[in-house]
């Protein structure tokens, strides 16, 4: 039995995704960011830094989602790069987590840190600008339909997540390769199926979060 323990919105929604993908069921865990649930002992001994996802897959855990949509390609040999792509593909799955810390510095000032006193508008500002950035490099990369020219692969779930999340904080009306890429991944039976097993939003509560003027 594969395990993946899950909070809605979170980034363990890549590895659900590309699970659902594959075509590997799985049990899904479902945590809160809110309790503590992930400071249980018994969670932290497979997630040391007490985060999701935490996958329990062939014999073993595994706590880095990047690290596990790379062992799920290689050992089910589904999903990964063309002949001559692994640079590129390698790349994109690396790049994603360039595009998440955007993310999560924007998501503790804007949620995480409730008060106003605690917030930076300088920092919310600056970081929706990285982010931004990050997107624009996603525009300029696509080839066609999606980030490799093969076609469909681990690549475009790994950025996609950050992407989906990314426009509650970025406007995509000047990013519309952007825009037309998610619809696209939107559509595909394997996300609509790990949409319906994310569970409620518990993150991200607005459809947009606008950083201060100065």
């Amino acid at each position: 039995m594969i395990r993946l323990h899950h909070v809605a919105q979170a980034r363990s929604f890549r590895v659900l995704w590309l699970l659902e993908e594959i075509g590997l069921g799985c049990e899904v865990v479902h945590h809160s960011f809110f309790d503590r649930s992930l400071r249980d002992p018994a969670y932290l001994a497979i997630s040391p830094a007490g985060r999701v996802p935490a996958l329990e897959i062939d014999g073993r855990a595994m706590f880095e989602s990047g690290a596990i949509l790379q062992y799920l390609v290689e050992t089910r040999e589904m999903f990964g790069p063309g002949r001559g792509e692994r640079p590129d593909w390698l790349e994109w799955i690396h790049f994603a987590e360039t595009i998440a810390a955007h993310l999560a510095n924007l998501t503790q000032q804007h949620i995480v840190l409730r008060e106003d006193h605690m917030r930076s508008p300088t920092v919310m500002r600056l970081e929706a600008k990285r982010l931004e950035k990050t997107l624009e490099a996603v525009e300029r990369g696509l080839k066609g339909e999606y980030l490799l020219a093969s076609g469909f692969s681990a690549a475009d779930v790994a950025v996609a997540y950050g992407a989906l999340i990314g426009q509650r904080f970025v406007r995509l009306d000047r990013l519309p390769g952007v825009a037309a890429w998610l619809k696209r991944l939107e559509a595909r039976p394997a996300f609509r199926r790990a949409i319906d097993r994310d569970g409620p939003p518990q993150i991200y509560l607005r459809d947009f979060y606008e950083a201060p003027e100065p």
